[in-house]
């Protein structure tokens, strides 16, 4: 059926998962009633993923064949000469951003049936990640600055509800608290910069702002001699650090294990937190003229591929080695923003969508098949006992190591010859950040591989060394009760769970292979990413240095970079197939750093010390002195004891007798002549 690129259409898309959401959240929740069944409301719940997911492959399509849209479908607010649309743009980036999120979205709803089946908020969680996917849609499909950021908003706020899905816990109730409020910390310099560009350009549509690259880069912030495109860039960037977990504002996303596990692959693989990468790459045309701006980008995803690594090394919970891995790929995403390949960091963005969708929901089947437990050190020998999701881990771990011919390979390559190419200020330590990441991700990936899949089985026994070795666990299961009793097997789990895994992992494998000539070198992306080719050569060299994929996966067994995998897998498999006493005399021996990794670099220490602690304190001054004193104590209650002062005293003279009033009378009267005289006298002499 031949679709256009109409609005009623492309409306579709993402009201389809709203409506959903709502008929799900109202109906099924006992919000208003509890209408509709566990049954109905899951098949609510996919069918409106289900519509936007062949919706968004028919655009696609259409898009592929050169059909474009940008448009507006109404217009919120006239504020003066400013017009505030909802609209769409619909070009190849968009286009791929919604097949992406819809069918991860769609695989995460179909693996929930499995998964959350024991819950009883279960209703409840349907509506949320529908509710999720809508948000994203309308953050990927704007054509403007004020839709984009009601996205950007909307994903922020149903990330709460889901990473405190299970808001009678504590820890839960923490983490959601501390993933909003460091986003919050990005989103005002998203909002100022997006202010900035709004002041400068008079407008907030994406098409209007690029029209003008050319008055922007002449104008200066007021009162300061800083380029008003630099600081717009920064602005923004700075929101992407937030919703995207760049150092320092990564802190929210391992702590965001605390929801359920279907959640934790739907937010983190393919949706919110490559919500910043998405809105660089849109920007492409302002960021391009400012490479302080570039510069700065590729120093923060320098230090996050790296140092987020290293703390996957000595994590113990099976959920948080992935949620570090995922912040070490998204260092690596920002990195290949801030070497202007653009192209490389949204390919990087869409192959590591499905293979760590696959890993975050090959995780959660296994701490489905462990009764609910995340701890790795209790787990050992899965292997026999879950075949399926051992072989899809396996798969999705070759992917994210960079395996030639897997996709992970193909992207995560490009990004370390774009960065061995550039020139951008920071490079260097970029590229050493890039080439020591590719040993630590090998390293922790098939550490988990192994420690999981391989060796001893540890399950089935008293446990005495649970959070024996610092590693962040706090109660961050999915169930109150978890892990096996004693003489208790792991299961295979079943096929709404393992289905969604081997979907996912086609992609993983061969995606990259068949899609990196198209994207990176062909005319796919046409002019929805924008590159100074002049000043940034960087997608040049690489398209000159390209001969197929054929050709690239040959070449990678004659570099470096594959050692580094190769050593990465062989010193996992000595620490935890061959020596397993070794790791524990490794950490000994370097316990200072094994120290400063289980704390995470104190950051979150810090953060608790100095900005939660000072903001209570601060708030108790402002609240003592400002609120109880100030307002309560001389504006509020002193107003009404003055009142009450004054009332005591003028009431003694209400005493109901006539004969008092008269008197009053008399000498109010004798009050008045006297004064008129005095007044007679003094003018007349």
């Amino acid at each position: 059926m031949e679709l256009t690129l109409t609005i009623p259409v492309l409306c579709a898309i993402p009201l389809a998962p709203l409506i959903g959401s709502m008929l799900v959240g109202f109906f099924g929740t006992g919000f208003i009633g509890k209408q509709l069944s566990r049954g109905a409301c899951q098949t609510i719940a996919i069918l409106g993923v289900m519509i936007a997911f062949i919706l968004s492959c028919n655009v696609l399509m259409q898009v592929m064949d050169g059909f474009y849209f940008n448009g507006s479908v109404y217009r919120w607010m006239q504020l003066g000469e400013f017009s505030f649309d909802i609209g769409f743009l619909i070009d190849p980036l968009s286009a791929m951003m919604m097949v992406v999120v819809t069918f991860v979205s769609l695989m995460v709803h179909i693996y929930t049936i499995g998964y959350m089946a024991e819950e009883e908020g279960y209703n409840r969680f349907f509506s949320y990640i529908s509710l999720f996917t809508f948000a994203m849609l309308m953050l990927v499909m704007s054509n403007n600055l004020l839709q984009l950021f009601f996205g950007w908003e909307a994903v922020g706020v149903v990330s709460y509800l889901l990473i405190g899905f299970y808001y009678e816990r504590k820890t839960a109730v923490f983490a959601n608290m501390k993933a909003f409020l460091v986003n919050r910390v990005g989103d005002f310099g998203f909002i100022l910069g997006i202010g900035l560009l709004l002041a400068g350009t008079g407008s907030m549509n994406y098409d209007a702002i690029f029209a003008q690259n050319t008055v922007l880069a002449a104008q200066t912030l007021p009162g300061t001699d800083w380029n008003l495109v630099t600081v717009a860039c920064i602005c923004l960037f700075i929101g992407a650090m937030g919703k995207s977990a760049q150092f320092p504002l990564h802190v929210w996303l391992p702590d965001s294990m605390e929801g359920p596990t279907p959640i934790s692959a739907l937010i983190h693989a393919a949706t919110m937190v490559t919500a910043g990468i998405f809105m660089v790459s849109r920007m492409s045309p302002l960021f391009e003229l400012s490479d302080v701006a570039l510069s700065f980008i590729l120093v923060i995803g320098s230090i996050t591929a790296l140092f987020m690594g290293f703390l996957g090394i000595v994590q113990t919970d099976i959920k948080r080695v992935v949620a570090y891995s995922t912040l070490s790929q998204l260092g690596f995403m920002t990195i290949a923003l801030g070497v202007s390949a653009y192209p490389i960091a949204i390919f990087h963005l869409m192959t590591h969508a499905f293979f760590k969708a696959l890993l975050f929901l090959g995780a959660g089947s296994v701490i489905l098949g462990m009764h609910h437990e995340q701890d790795m050190r209790k787990m050992g020998g899965l292997w026999k006992y879950m075949p399926i999701t051992c072989l899809m881990m396996l798969l999705g771990s070759l992917a994210l190591i960079g395996t030639p011919f897997f996709s992970g390979f193909y992207s995560k390559d490009s990004i370390i010859e774009a960065v061995a190419a550039s020139t951008i200020p920071g490079s260097g330590f970029a590229l050493f950040a890039v080439m020591a990441s590719v040993f630590v991700t090998a390293l922790y990936s098939f550490r988990l591989y192994f420690y999981v899949f391989h060796g001893k089985e540890r399950f089935g026994h008293a446990s005495h060394e649970h959070h024996a070795h610092g590693s962040d666990d706090h109660g961050h299961d999915d169930h109150a009760h978890h892990g096996l009793a004693p003489g208790e097997k792991p299961h295979e789990s079943p096929w709404v769970v393992t289905i969604p895994l081997i979907l996912l992992a086609i992609p993983s494998v061969i995606i990259g292979f068949y899609t990196i000539d198209p994207l990176l070198y062909g005319t796919f992306f046409g002019d929805s990413i924008f590159i100074d080719i002049a000043k940034h050569p960087v997608m040049k060299h690489l398209a000159e240095a390209f001969h197929g994929p054929v050709a690239m996966a040959i070449h990678a067994f004659s570099t470096s970079v594959l050692l580094l995998v190769v050593l990465g897998v062989l010193t996992a498999a000595i620490g935890y197939l061959w020596m397993p006493t070794l790791p524990a005399k490794v950490a000994e021996a370097f316990a200072p750093i094994k120290k400063l990794l289980d704390h995470k670099y104190y950051l979150d220490d810090l953060n608790q010390a100095v900005f939660a602690k000072g903001m209570l304190w601060f708030g108790g001054v402002f609240w003592h002195r400002g609120d109880q004193k100030i307002i309560d104590g001389m504006l509020v209650n002193g107003s009404a004891h003055l009142i009450g002062r004054f009332s005591g005293v003028i009431r003694h003279l209400q005493s109901g007798y006539l004969y008092h009033y008269a008197f009053a009378m008399i000498l109010g009267l004798i009050a008045l002549l006297s004064w008129i005289l005095y007044t007679y006298i003094y003018l007349a002499y």
